[in-house]
């Protein structure tokens, strides 16, 4: 794939309107003539006047400043980029219907107006190679596209298959080891926090507790609470990661990296959000994120607790996946059928409010409820 030229945005170009940055566009383009300003024949304010803006309607206004078709070859030298006409899927006004299947996207003619993403082939290498401005990649990522079937990441598969997870692989892979975690939260509670040898020690130490009758019924006092402690635990973090992590767009570097890691983060779930395959998130990439967090409750709690709590967000988080995929996919009960309608909402309606996705609580909070 070739470089494309780069892409800017209307609003890229208002940022550069003074006399150390002077950016115009005509005809679609984009060009740099903070240079040429000193050298501008009816003077530099004749530029400013217009700085960041069209200079299209002007130049051909005789009354105000004739230019020669020379002027108008003078000024392809300073082209930098083009302004991108991207699409606006995205409506303040969009409500959730109770079955909501959106139309399949045309991928040759999508790329055709938006020169963003060509969904006909592995997108990976696209941001990668990719020169759009941050404002452009941040207003088509949340530009919501629709294909029935996953299109490819990567193009080898032995990548592919890492980015591509069924619901069911979650509760799969994680409610065992949640339920391996509060094991050893209630044989610790029943006889002192160093009574089990480390993991890499021991793996089954815990379980053959159990099976020997060495939990006593006490533990379950102080276990079950640590355990609800973790659901908690769980629903702050899933604000946090979700608005302060996956959304970090107004503190997202404009560099192609910063644009790619974005892109696989979350950029791609907002960009296909009725993919089935990229809904829940990859085992390698929650070891990766919850990795720091179950550190961090050993150093906060004591280490049964810390067990139980760690437990109780990770059966959360299984709760929290599966509900996710279900918001999508999926005919629901009342309560989680209006969350459908709110999650949904924060794709095709404002993507900068209504973070919960179990639960409105800390979106009530923090004062970003989206309104349905």
């Amino acid at each position: 794939m070739s470089k494309r030229i780069r892409i800017f945005t209307e609003e890229d170009v208002a940022k550069h309107s003074g006399t150390t940055s002077c950016w115009v566009t005509r005809g679609g383009k984009v060009y740099d003539v903070t240079t040429f300003l000193a050298d501008h024949p009816g003077g530099d304010d004749l530029i400013l006047n217009y700085a960041g803006k069209d200079i299209g309607a002007i130049m051909k206004d005789s009354a105000e400043h004739e230019h020669s078709d020379s002027a108008y070859e003078m000024l392809e030298e300073f082209v930098i980029g083009r302004l991108g006409v991207g699409e606006h899927i995205v409506d303040e006004n969009w409500e959730a219907p109770d079955e909501f299947e959106p139309e399949e996207t045309d991928t040759s003619a999508d790329f055709e107006k938006n020169q963003f993403l060509d969904l006909r082939k592995p997108l990976f290498m696209q941001v990668f190679r990719a020169d759009w401005s941050k404002s452009y990649y941040l207003q088509q990522v949340h530009q919501p596209r629709h294909l029935h079937e996953s299109p490819r990441l990567f193009a080898p598969w032995y990548l592919e298959m890492f980015t591509r997870t069924a619901w069911y692989v979650v509760p799969i892979v994680w409610l065992p080891i949640a339920g391996y975690i509060f094991l050893r939260s209630l044989v610790q509670f029943s006889h002192g926090p160093y009574s089990l040898p480390p993991f890499a020690v021991d793996p089954l130490a815990p379980v053959k507790a159990a099976l020997a009758g060495r939990i006593v019924p006490q533990a379950f006092l102080y276990a079950m609470p640590s355990f609800f402690l973790g659901n908690l635990v769980w629903t702050i973090l899933e604000y946090i990661f979700h608005r302060f992590l996956f959304h970090i767009d107004g503190l997202l570097p404009d560099h192609p990296y910063a644009l790619m890691l974005h892109f696989l983060m979350h950029g791609i779930h907002h960009y296909l959000p009725m993919d089935r395959l990229r809904l829940v998130m990859p085992p390698l990439l929650f070891v990766v994120l919850s990795t720091p967090m179950t550190r961090l409750a050993h150093l906060i709690f004591p280490r049964a607790m810390a067990n139980g709590v760690i437990a109780g967000s990770f059966t959360f988080y299984v709760l929290y996946d599966v509900m996710h995929y279900a918001l999508h996919h999926t005919r629901l009960p009342a309560y989680a059928k209006e969350m459908k309608k709110y999650h949904l909402a924060h794709h095709y309606k404002n993507f900068d409010l209504g973070f919960g996705v179990t639960s409105k609580i800390w979106d009530y909070v923090f004062n970003t409820v989206l309104p349905v």
